[in-house]
């Protein structure tokens, strides 16, 4: 328990001192107190120097910029966005050259939602109990436009202070609407998405990886020039030459393209193949007699990177006098003829119904008897019961 004495110091009174007790007779006067001496006024606490980030780079230094982060999962590249966040980007180029995000991880995780990482603490296993808490307080808030989709980058918040941004950031797996405006959207993801997707969905203790996600270093480059879209200048006699090897967990099945008659479906299936959308994905309906049907979405073993997922578009029909025979490859669509996009099927038999209203842009010229075994499949109503994997399409060019 804190003393007398000492509490009237911490009060500033003056403190009684020990000795006769008042009203003896024998006690000598005792001497009047004298006014305490006068005290300097109290000084106010001062505040703590300004640890805001203070930028040294020119507009030059920061426009068409991106950053290339290799993780121990695989490399992810980011757009940064220096229109809509300079100080951010700045910042971002600043301590990536110093070094700061190498060696940190990625220390959270929300599967399919957000993974959370570049706290400089991260690089030490010790400190794992304050991860989270390092690299804060370094950036005020920056408001902007970007919406918080899929592939946006922000800068972490401490609770309720917006200006408590620094040099963690989070990226955004999923649309998060809700978060819009909260915090500051500094760059995109450009390249690898599915990379950090895959990492969303680590083994997790709550929202903490159980292994080590390392970013092994973060480096900062000009952005390249947009490469043109693949599979948009070739003319319908280039097309033609084209063949698509279709490598299943049966066999490979080989098509050639009917440029001339659906062209668009033919640069759409050409384009998806050779960024690789079909790999991985499976032979989902199989109906005897009359399809097997493959290259649906939701087959992916894989999630999309930003490239494949830019290339799925509804493709408008391109109906044509091909009969579908057997061994045609027509696109699948729904109620809308309109809306097919990456889905195809092989016709197994002769099948009138279907002439005239799907878009048939190729056929089987080697690999019947794989699509046979496909269609000999024991199937659930129209589901095979064991999963028929096309594990590759790979682009070939005849003579």
């Amino acid at each position: 328990m804190i003393g007398l004495l000492t509490l009237l110091c911490v009060l500033g009174l003056p403190a009684v001192a020990h000795g006769a007790e008042a009203g003896d007779p024998q006690a000598a006067p005792r001497p009047r107190p004298q006014a305490p001496a006068p005290r300097p006024p109290a000084t106010r606490p001062q505040p703590p120097a300004d640890t805001y980030f203070v930028n040294t780079l020119t507009p030059s230094e920061i426009q068409n910029k991106q950053a290339v982060l290799e993780t121990s999962a695989g490399t992810i590249v980011l757009d940064l966005l220096a229109d809509a966040a300079p100080n951010h980007v700045a910042h971002f180029i600043t301590r990536a050259r110093e070094g700061i995000y190498d060696g940190t991880i990625v220390h959270r995780v929300i599967a399919n939602g957000i993974i959370q990482g570049g706290d400089p603490l991260s690089k030490d296993p010790a400190q794992s109990a304050r991860y989270g808490t390092g690299g804060m307080r370094e950036l005020r808030f920056e408001r902007n436009t970007e919406m918080m989709t899929r592939g946006a980058v922000a800068a972490v918040l401490a609770p309720n202070l917006p200006d408590s941004g620094g040099s963690q950031f989070f990226i955004c797996i999923s649309d998060q609407p809700a978060l819009t405006g909260q915090y500051t959207v500094f760059a995109r993801v450009a390249e690898g998405l599915n990379v950090a997707q895959k990492i969303s969905q680590a083994d997790a203790d709550n929202t903490i990886p159980k292994q080590r996600i390392v970013i092994m270093k973060v480096t900062i480059r000009d952005k390249p020039a947009a490469a043109p879209e693949p599979f948009t200048t070739e003319t319908a006699e280039e097309l033609s030459h084209y063949r698509a090897v279709l490598e299943t967990s049966f066999g490979n099945v080989t098509f050639q393209f009917f440029p001339g008659k659906a062209p668009n479906h033919v640069r759409n299936f050409l384009r998806l193949a050779s960024v690789g959308f079909y790999d991985g994905t499976a032979f989902h309906r199989v109906v005897k007699g009359f399809v097997i049907q493959g290259g649906f979405l939701p087959t992916r073993t894989e999630p999309l990177d930003i490239t494949q997922e830019r290339y799925v578009r509804k493709m408008p029909p391109e109906f044509n006098d091909t009969l579908h025979d057997k061994g045609i490859v027509s696109l699948a669509h729904g109620d809308d003829p309109g809306g097919g996009d990456t889905s195809f099927f092989i016709v197994t038999a002769r099948t009138p119904v279907l002439d005239g209203k799907y878009s048939a842009f190729g056929r089987v010229v080697d690999g019947m008897d794989v699509v046979e075994k496909i269609e000999a499949v024991p199937v659930n109503g129209e589901t095979p019961v064991s999963r028929v994997e096309l594990r590759k399409v790979t682009l070939t060019k005849t003579p």
